[in-house]
């Protein structure tokens, strides 16, 4: 690969995450209780348990504006304000002779997107974990992309999983 190839992905940028530490294992002090309400972490906890994040998947349809890159940025940007999400890193990507695709990297995960402005479509995904509030996201994006026509997935990512694993040893 060219050093521009390694640049547009993301090698060699000061970004404090180039590589996985693979030295320091599970760290064995720490409180792995997953239900201790005292956790420092990001994980949800409600009546129905305890789960890593709230994963939308978000369909724009009859969408304006989905061939418009410098709107899909702004339209992350603005999810993630009223969420209350910490955006670490945009990239976007404008296909021809239409289309875009992209990605907000979240301190809490992130929102992604691919776009088909033929037809009006964008295919959303967001994620998040903490105290963020991803339902806030689908009235952001409807009116971002002028549209009542938006339809909501939701999955509770790490339900089950999280408990399982959260048991101290």
């Amino acid at each position: 690969m060219k050093d521009m190839d390694l640049f547009q992905l993301g090698y060699g940028l000061e970004t404090g995450a180039q590589e996985e530490d693979t030295t320091r294992g599970l760290a064995p002090a720490c409180n792995r209780d997953v239900f201790d309400d005292a956790r420092d972490d990001h994980f949800i906890r409600d009546d129905k348990g305890v789960f890593a994040g709230t994963h939308l998947i978000i369909e724009v349809v009859n969408g304006q504006g989905l061939d418009d890159e410098a709107r899909i940025q702004q339209a992350f940007r603005d999810c993630v304000d009223t969420c209350g999400a910490t955006l670490l890193h945009i990239h976007t990507h404008k296909f021809s002779p239409q289309g875009v695709s992209g990605v907000a990297v979240l301190a809490e995960s992130h929102i992604s997107v691919h776009t088909w402005p033929e037809i009006g479509y964008g295919a959303f995904d967001v994620f998040m974990c903490g105290d963020a509030r991803p339902w806030l996201a689908v009235d952001v994006l409807a009116k971002a992309f002028n549209t009542a026509d938006v339809r909501v997935r939701e999955l509770r990512r790490g339900e089950g999983v999280v408990a399982e694993a959260g048991v101290a040893a």
